[in-house]
């Protein structure tokens, strides 16, 4: 099996030794994203931001590897704060549409960078 790693130039630096994606076979295992802003590095502020930011981080990291949110199967969703979940759901719901991946959500004490939400994603490609 081929194993490629990919590097999605609009979305943030990695925060550590790894990829943004390795695409192995016809599948591609995204790295967890957060809110983070690639031009800055900062942060977005507030867990709507947040969310939608790390949205846009996958997709980019989607881009790079020739996939699209309608490629994905699979997602786990770290939260800071389960109250956050109505909010959370809205905006990912948007970003994937009609025909959802399957999911995990779970809450967690702390994330890099004293994140609200990350989310990682694996996605198939023909």
């Amino acid at each position: 099996m081929d194993k490629q790693c990919i590097y999605a130039p609009q979305a943030p630096a990695a925060l550590g030794p790894y990829s943004h994606a390795i695409s192995a076979g016809n599948f591609v295992f995204c790295s967890g994203q957060a809110g983070i802003i690639p031009e800055t590095g900062n942060l977005a502020q507030g867990i709507k931001a947040q969310t939608e930011q790390t949205l846009k981080n996958i997709g980019a990291v989607l881009a790079a590897s020739g996939c699209s949110p309608a490629d994905v199967v699979k997602t786990t969703i770290f939260m800071k704060d389960m109250r956050d979940f109505a909010t959370v759901n809205e905006i990912y719901g948007q970003f994937f549409g009609k025909d959802f991946p399957a999911r995990s959500t779970v809450q967690v004490a702390a994330l890099p960078k004293d994140a609200l939400v990350e989310i990682e994603a694996i996605a198939f490609k023909e």
